[in-house]
């Protein structure tokens, strides 16, 4: 695997080694000392599989606050997606910044966030799904989020307006900084 960190650090592009042959191709999807070598959370509480029917579906951002903060590793298994991390750790030279990078089925990146991120991704294609680990368990006492267009964070998502998106991601107060 190949591991590139990001602007924001803390977040990480991860690209698959493809081994290809008559028979298609083979790619390690997770492999925990990889991560481990580089300081990455490797604990996996939970796996989420979203299905997404329409181009322009937007999810996000969620987090959960400590202790139940989590690191995420997303990957698309069918489809395309923006991904968008925003870093919401106190203190953090980078408060308040995103990154976002394009993942999709064909290019089998996977994008790492640490706790303290909040994430959120909007689709680029009909029929999308999305497959991701979470390391800590969904704990609905400490579910957060932050609005997908709040100001404070600036983040640029390749449609808008969103073309379907769920009241509760829309309603999400300014972050307060």
């Amino acid at each position: 695997m190949k591991f590139q960190e990001l602007a924001v650090p803390g977040a990480w592009l991860v690209d698959a080694d493809v081994f290809a042959d008559e028979r298609g191709s083979f790619a390690r999807a997770w492999v925990p000392d990889e991560f481990a070598d580089r300081g990455l959370e490797t604990a996996i509480a939970q796996a989420s599989l979203t299905e997404n029917r329409r181009r322009g579906t937007l999810r996000g951002l969620h987090f959960q606050a400590s202790p139940f903060a989590e690191a995420k590793i997303v990957r698309v298994v069918r489809g395309a997606i923006f991904d968008v991390g925003v870093d919401l750790r106190p203190g953090s030279p980078t408060f308040c910044q995103w990154v976002g990078v394009e993942l999709t089925a064909s290019n089998r990146r996977c994008l790492y966030l640490p706790p303290g991120f909040a994430h959120g991704y909007q689709t680029l294609a009909d029929d999308t799904d999305v497959f991701y680990f979470v390391s800590a368990p969904y704990t609905p006492s400490h579910q957060r989020g932050a609005r997908w267009n709040d100001p404070a964070f600036g983040i640029e998502w390749p449609i808008d307006p969103p073309t379907v998106m769920h009241e509760r991601d829309g309603a999400y107060p300014d972050f307060v900084r």
